[in-house]
Parts: structure tokens; C-alpha cells; sequence
């Protein structure tokens, strides 16, 4: 990496709430581009305090936003020396934990993005591991993909998209159009589009990568994608569109098609 990269993540080890760090995000993913910055994953036992974060922070940064916590624990700033953004996400050891155990040994789906925390974990590459207990928590995930996990995230999240009797996004998106509410039309397409991508890589049974580059991220791994996929998703994207439910027929239709092969 670099020295000053080196240094500073040596002075992160002196706290004794860190268990364990790792670095991912983008460039682990193989999505990474100019403008990408470096994550980096702090694995804590318990919160490490924001003064003696920002004191550290601040022998290496002149623009920084610490404690600010707007995306979930974390830290974001410049590095002058190496003149690259850091984001430093905190993530408390017993909840990753917990999620291991729920979504791939329990196998729980949820609202698209059910293994994203997953993917991060098991792509993160790690820096420091005291004890081992990260390497053990990954390698909990060394395992196939769980087929009861695969037809769970499918079987929510297909009804989620348009079968479901009440308030599926297809039936919300339709309301919101009627009302011509844009606002509520994007929300509620963001949303399919979460379950939508959670079916695709459950169906090939990959851990979902985040919401970075999905469209390039799917067509490079998944062996099985709906015709027209990317077609699909660039007319939907582009709104205000007249035929946005024919566009999102087509695309249920056409991702239940996909699940028979």
C-alpha cells in the first residue's frame, strides 16, 4: 500500500476495542475508478471514542468528517500524504457475527440486498486479525451457497416485485404514477430494482456485491440473466417514461422466465 497508509493503520491497532481490520470496497470488487476511494473496515468488540478517533485522524487529514456517522459508524477523510480519500467504517464484531449466523447459516432473506454484508465480508482482505476471529468468521462462509438461502431471497422478493396482494412496487409504482407523484415513481423503482438484482445473484448463487456498477457487475458474473436485461433496465431507468409498466411487466415476466433454466 504505502507507508503512511502502514503507519496509520499500526496506530489504529494501539486501540483495544479493535478485534480485527480489512480492507475492501470497489477496488476487492473489481468495480473500482477514479473516482473510487479505499475502505477500510474496522472490526471493534466496543465503540472506540470519536475524541480519540479525531485526534488520530487529524496527524493525517486536514478535510475530515469525523463522528458524523450519516452512513452507519465511520469516518471519512483525506489523506494528504497519499492524496486519496480513506472511509473507515466501524463494524461491531457480534453483529457481523450475527449476520453470518442469520442469513447464511439461518438462511433469512431480506428485502433485496440480503447478502451484501456478506460480500464485504468475505472479499474484505485482511490487515490485522488478533486472535484469528476474523479469519474464522470467513471462513464460516467457505461453504456452497445454501439452496434453502437461494430459494428464500427468490420466493420473497419475486412476490415483493409484483405477486404479492398488497403493495408490491409494481402496484406502488402504479399509484404513484396515477397521482404523477416522480418522486414516489423513483423511490418505488429503487426499490424493485433491490429485490430484482437480490433474485439475480441468489439465482447464481452469488453474494450480492452492493449497489456500485450492478448492470457490468452482473453481465461479467452471472451465468443466468432475464432477456433483455440491460435494455430493460436502461428504458425503466429512463423517466418519466410512458410505458414503465409495460417495462416492468416485461421484466417480472422475464426474471421468472430465468429461474426455469
Amino acid at each position: 500500500m504505502d507507508t503512511t497508509f502502514d503507519e496509520f493503520l499500526n496506530n489504529f491497532k494501539q486501540f483495544p476495542q479493535v478485534e480485527a481490520i480489512a480492507i475492501g470496497g470497489s477496488g476487492n470488487a473489481g468495480t473500482s475508478d477514479k473516482f473510487s476511494d479505499i475502505d477500510v473496515y474496522i472490526f471493534i468488540e466496543n465503540e472506540i471514542p470519536v475524541n480519540e478517533r479525531l485526534n488520530l485522524i487529524k496527524k493525517y487529514s486536514s478535510k475530515y468528517d469525523v463522528g458524523g456517522e450519516y452512513f452507519g459508524p465511520g469516518d471519512e477523510f483525506w489523506v494528504d500524504k497519499m492524496n486519496c480519500q480513506l472511509d473507515v467504517m466501524y463494524i461491531d464484531k457480534k453483529w457481523i457475527t450475527s449476520v453470518v449466523q442469520n442469513v447464511w447459516e439461518k438462511h433469512y432473506p431480506a428485502n433485496g440486498y440480503t447478502t451484501c454484508f456478506l460480500f464485504t465480508l468475505k472479499n474484505g482482505a485482511p490487515l490485522y486479525d488478533k486472535g484469528g476471529w476474523l479469519s474464522n468468521l470467513k471462513d464460516r462462509l467457505n461453504t456452497p451457497y445454501p439452496k434453502e438461502l437461494k430459494q428464500n431471497i427468490i420466493k420473497r422478493n419475486i412476490m415483493l416485485l409484483k405477486d404479492k396482494p398488497f403493495a408490491s412496487y409494481y402496484e406502488q409504482i402504479e399509484k404513484a404514477l396515477s397521482r404523477n407523484d416522480a418522486n414516489s415513481v423513483n423511490h418505488r423503482i429503487a426499490a424493485f430494482m433491490a429485490s430484482y438484482f437480490d433474485i439475480i445473484f441468489a439465482n447464481n448463487e452469488l453474494l450480492h456485491p452492493g449497489e456500485k456498477k450492478l448492470v457490468k457487475y452482473a453481465k461479467d458474473h452471472c451465468a443466468v440473466l432475464p432477456e433483455n436485461f440491460e435494455e430493460n433496465i436502461e428504458k425503466l431507468l429512463t423517466q418519466p417514461n410512458p410505458d414503465t409498466l409495460k417495462i416492468l411487466d416485461d421484466m417480472v415476466v422475464k426474471v421468472k422466465k430465468s429461474l426455469r433454466r
